[in-house]
């Protein structure tokens, strides 16, 4: 059985409640949806600050790009 959680909305959260369940769809799914999506994006949103703080790491990129160098050596053809 689901953990039943409870919160008290404020009014935008009710007023993105009510588009979320406008078409029939009940309130438990539609945060349940809306939480998936949120921690999908925040997961997205983490890895492109790891990207990017990577790419702005210009020892890395050395590294990486002498790394390429030493594998194009051991190319077969």
């Amino acid at each position: 059985m689901a953990e039943t959680i409870t919160f008290r909305p404020d009014e935008d959260a009710r007023r993105a409640l009510a588009l979320l369940t406008q078409d029939g769809t009940s309130v438990s799914t539609a945060v349940r949806a809306a939480l998936i999506e949120a921690a999908k994006t925040a997961a997205q949103d983490s890895l492109r600050a790891e990207a990017a703080a990577l790419a702005a790491d210009d020892a890395d990129r050395a590294e990486a790009a002498q790394v390429l160098r030493d594998m194009e050596t051991l190319r077969a053809w």
